[in-house]
């Protein structure tokens, strides 16, 4: 398909009214700022694998960007020798034989509800290929070193689900909150719907959600700007694509889909609401925290409730967790604390209201750190530093239909390889897709028509009690 008016640069003044409309949100809205599709791809139903019972109509994913050091976390080595082990002491958990950080001693009450799963591995090391293994279940296409995102990448989990499953509620498939992985020029993949197009990306949430008044700040119009104004201003939109684009069905423009189901947003308050922290009980609101970790997940459970199947809750700025230096500080002063109080608030909070079995949770970075303390891969030249190491890392699950109360897998004496069979990025991706009911051998149709299986792995079925 031909695309019409494209450009390499700047913006006609059909996409300066775009951008003026999304910019009514107060949040970026990936689906009206990009360009706009040269494809419309019919989605294709996504099924049940034979003889599975998935569970999960909804997914909060934890994201640690940076990588999660699963030595000093969820897979310590107390034996391993000075160097490797690291300073801090494992503690017992709920579940006999099963050991955390002494960091995390609130998930550690909490372990019958968590399955760790200690084998996962995949081959990059730089931070961006890393996040799209993770965040997609497939590496970049055309992988090099600090990649940016690109529509040649593979849709994230969200994307894939909004075409697999088109919505027409109003209620986004995905939300990404509290912030935006880019740093510099850099974007990091993984975040947007890639080959599919900019009317699959998920919604982006770029502020703090702990925060004073960021309800208003995030969502509501801006004061002054009534709804009847902003009605006048798609009106005004479709006139310009009119002229511009004369005999053009706009019902068929992936634009117009965007402001329809952003104007649905703001005009029905089925999902605004969930926004609105200030309506939840103090009480629940200083069990997550009064950080960004806690009241971020605070308002996924919300998000979750009010109908959005999937919220990704990227744990920090990006790279937060990159811990080359001051390793040990960082997790012990900032990091794991908050990451513990809110996620063990999260989870009670979703038992308690009925939620956990039909959400999976799903807790992971894109690498783990490497088992030498210091300089050891040519990254780092901090003595109380770990560097990224992607030959064997954890992720932990509980909800929407799995076991808790187990590991699967497992790493070496050191944990530097696997000591079991190791799982993929490509199985993590399929395990995600088969709770969520979504068949991995699902077909996808790039910008250009072209069949693109969803994922190939496996799902990691001890997980589901398999």
């Amino acid at each position: 398909m031909k695309a019409s008016h494209t450009h390499t640069r700047g913006f006609v003044r059909r996409e300066v009214l775009q951008v003026g409309f999304s910019g009514f949100l107060g949040m970026s809205l990936p689906q009206v700022l990009a360009a706009r599709d040269v494809a419309d791809p019919s989605p294709r139903g996504a099924g049940k694998r034979p003889g599975s019972a998935p569970r999960a109509k909804s997914m909060i994913v934890a994201f640690m960007s940076g990588g999660l050091s699963h030595i000093d976390s969820v897979d310590m080595k107390p034996d391993a020798p000075e160097g490797i082990r690291g300073e801090f002491n494992p503690i017992d958990t709920a579940v006999p034989g099963i050991q955390f950080c002494e960091h995390l001693p609130l998930l550690a009450q909490r372990a019958g509800d968590l399955a760790v799963v200690r084998s996962l591995a995949h081959k990059y090391t730089n931070h961006l290929n890393a996040t799209h293994e993770i965040l997609t279940g497939t590496s970049q296409p055309g992988a090099f070193f600090d990649k940016v995102a690109s529509r040649d990448d593979y849709p994230c989990y969200a994307s894939a689900l909004d075409y697999l499953r088109p919505r027409t509620d109003g209620i986004p498939t995905g939300v990404m909150l509290p912030t935006f992985l880019m740093e510099g020029p850099l974007t990091w993949p993984g975040q947007h719907a890639g080959f599919l197009g900019p009317r699959h990306d998920p919604w982006q949430i770029r502020q703090d959600p702990n925060k004073e008044g960021f309800r208003v700040e995030s969502l509501a119009l801006p004061v002054g700007f009534s709804v009847e104004r902003l009605g006048r201003r798609q009106a005004l939109l479709d006139q310009v694509n009119e002229s511009m684009l004369p005999g053009t069905d706009l019902s068929r423009d992936p634009m117009s889909d965007q402001r329809e189901r952003a104007m649905s947003l703001l005009l029905s308050g089925r999902v605004s609401g969930a926004f609105d922290l200030d309506r939840e009980d103090p009480a629940v609101r200083d069990r997550y925290g009064r950080h960004m970790f806690g009241q971020s997940l605070l308002l996924a459970r919300r998000l979750v409730e009010a109908g959005v199947p999937i919220v990704q809750v990227n744990l920090g700025r990006v790279q937060q967790w990159d811990t080359h230096s001051a390793n040990f500080k960082s997790l012990k002063d900032h990091l794991l604390p908050p990451t513990d109080r809110g996620l063990a608030a999260l989870l009670d909070d979703l038992k308690a209201r009925g939620l956990l079995d039909e959400t999976l949770v799903v807790i992971a970075g894109e690498f783990g750190r490497t088992p030498r303390i210091g300089s050891s891969t040519g990254n780092n030249n901090s003595p109380d530093g770990r560097d990224h190491w992607a030959a064997v890392f954890s992720a932990l699950f509980a909800g929407g239909g799995v076991r808790g109360g187990q590991v699967i897998g497992a790493s070496d004496r050191i944990g530097a390889y696997p000591a079991s069979p190791p799982y993929s990025p490509g199985d993590f991706a399929a395990t995600l897709y088969h709770a969520l009911g979504v068949d991995p051998a699902s077909e996808l149709r790039d910008r250009f028509g072209r069949p693109i299986q969803l994922c190939n792995g496996q799902p990691i079925a001890p997980l589901f009690g398999a």
